[in-house]
């Protein structure tokens, strides 16, 4: 039990196979409902899809577990509807500092412009992430959310995949045209299908002690190497919602995990570093090695694989739970127009190639920063510990010192479903990059772009004035939207105007969109479903457009 948090029993209810006999046939299955498995249901029961999500237990994750959610994953989360429930319970934060001894030597800001909807990170214990989805998941008529259903054998097949379920009130089958599996780092059904996953496990343990307790400490990340409270060791420390502080200790490879979860040996710890004044309350302790590693591909047939369940990290620079809700996204826009018969099958290959892409770069920088917390030689101390020292007063240190690069979006320059530049454009929105947010006016409103951006495929077309939009070109944008896969085509102005009638007007006021995409008019940006650029010109033509449409979407021939 948690002084903060008392958890919810979620009701078991009889699943209409058991009463039936019946085995059951769904579009999608997904196994697992934490934040993963839940986020992918969602995603696809907006848009229509029928979703059966089964978990075999009863309520969510024991302890705070995950804690910190990046931008980019709370504008995910905003598209699924629980984005504002996330941040206003949240601590948000920017401004990360490491300490060498006692001492800061670096400092970072995740956030350093204004003008952005979302802060580039805010720390949430994960059982009220998991709580939220639950809550919106039931919204929802599309999806079936199955408690204490356990799956106890996955039969793949080529038009779907037939799982065997024990509930209390006995077993049954049904059958998915697809299963999404999302069942954690130890996968149940990964294993049931004899599949590998490879990487390496670091000899290490890291004690997770969360603390009540009331502080004036800033909503910053802190991260210590070689305090003078735990000398030769790290120390992370967060703050949670419910002034609940999250402290991260290093204890070493040859540390007992069940003795140093004991209260006699983690109050210590505490009082060393808070000071024997600072009154706190243990809130939750676990211990904890980790591994990284990732399966060789992350499509199956028609089983596919998110999350932990596909991939593991280290928890240096808060790349998991981030991750897996990048893979939920980059998967569904694809599964949802394969269902709907608007693309092959073979755009998912498409998922597995860009997320196993994702997934080798967040393994490398989780390995560098675990690397560097974790100094296997002496001579790789002594060169971390002069990296720190030199940081204190000289730039090019500083960008050696690797306290956990954070999570970012990774950018999918190779992707196949890209449409190269032909023409010079500046900035970071390159073919593959997840967008930028902006403030925007319509009609006098104002909005952030990425609320209206999304869920559908977009052409964001840069015009000088909208009252001078040419009729000709405004029956070609129109034209646009009876293509078989769904466009909507939106003009972007630094001037408000009247757009053609069926068109839209996005108010480009302060100039951000301008600024973050080195757009001027007549510049386009064709946006896929999940927020990424797939294409860009300086000058619209339908023709190019529906070929980077088909291009995106495995249409082309």
């Amino acid at each position: 039990m948690l002084s903060t948090y008392r958890y919810p029993k979620y009701e078991y209810v009889a699943p209409p196979e058991v009463s039936s006999g019946e085995p059951g046939r769904y579009p999608v299955v997904v196994v697992g409902a934490g934040p993963v498995g839940l986020a992918a249901a969602i995603e696809l029961a907006q848009s229509g899809v029928p979703v059966v999500v089964l978990d075999d237990d009863d309520t969510v994750s024991v302890g705070s577990r995950g804690v910190c959610y990046a931008k980019r994953a709370l504008e995910i989360l905003d598209r699924i509807g629980v984005g504002d429930a996330c941040v206003a319970k949240g601590v948000s934060w920017n401004v990360g500092r490491t300490f060498f001894r006692e001492e800061e030597v670096y400092n970072f800001n995740l956030l350093p412009q204004p003008d952005h909807k979302r802060p580039g990170m805010i720390n949430l214990q994960q059982y009220y992430l998991e709580e939220f989805l639950v809550r919106r998941a039931r919204e929802l008529p599309d999806l079936d959310l199955r408690f204490r259903n356990k799956v106890v054998s996955v039969s793949p097949a080529g038009n779907g995949a037939t799982l065997q379920v024990e509930t209390p009130d006995g077993a049954y089958t049904l059958t998915a045209d697809w299963l999404i599996v999302a069942d954690g780092a130890r996968s149940a059904v990964r294993g049931m299908m004899n599949l590998d996953i490879e990487g390496r496990v670091f000899l290490d343990r890291f004690l997770i002690a969360d603390v009540v307790m009331k502080a004036d400490f800033p909503a910053e990340r802190w991260f210590w190497f070689d305090p003078p409270f735990h000398p030769g060791q790290s120390v992370l420390l967060h703050r949670q919602a419910d002034n609940v502080y999250r402290i991260d200790f290093q204890l070493g490879w040859q540390a007992d995990p069940e003795e140093e979860k004991k209260p006699e040996k983690v109050i210590p710890r505490i009082r060393a570093m808070l000071g024997a004044d600072r009154e706190f309350e243990l809130e939750w302790v676990s211990v904890y090695t980790f591994q990284c590693r990732r399966m060789q591909k992350f499509r199956h047939g028609r089983v596919l694989f998110v999350g932990d369940a596909a991939h593991q990290v280290s928890p240096f620079g808060a790349r998991g739970a981030n991750s897996g809700i990048q893979d939920s996204d980059n998967l569904c826009w694809k599964l949802r127009l394969v269902l709907d018969g608007k693309a092959p099958d073979s755009l998912l290959d498409s998922y597995s190639e860009e997320r196993v892409f994702a997934a080798d770069e967040n393994i490398m920088n989780s390995t560098r920063s675990t690397d560097f917390i974790t100094p296997k030689s002496r001579t790789s101390l002594n060169f971390r510990n002069a990296v720190l020292t030199l940081a204190r007063d000289h730039a090019f240190a500083r960008a050696l010192v690797n306290s956990g690069r954070l999570s970012v979006p990774s950018i999918l320059t190779e992707s196949r479903l890209n449409t190269p530049d032909d023409d010079a454009f500046a900035g970071d929105m390159v073919p593959g990059a997840a967008m930028d947010d902006a403030p925007m006016h319509e009609d006098g409103a104002e909005f952030w772009l990425l609320d209206r951006v999304g869920n559908r495929f977009m052409a964001l077309v840069h015009v000088e004035d909208p009252d001078a939009v040419d009729a000709n070109l405004a029956r070609e944008f129109k034209s646009l939207a009876g293509e078989p896969i769904p466009l909507e085509v939106v003009l972007v102005s630094a001037k408000p105007g009247r757009a053609p009638e069926g068109l839209h007007v996005f108010e480009d006021g302060r100039g951000r969109f301008a600024e973050r995409y080195d757009s001027t008019p007549g510049t386009v940006y064709l946006i896929r479903p999940d927020q990424h650029v797939t294409a860009r010109w300086r000058a619209f033509d339908a023709g190019r457009v529906k070929a980077a449409l088909a291009r995106a979407t495995c249409n082309s021939h």
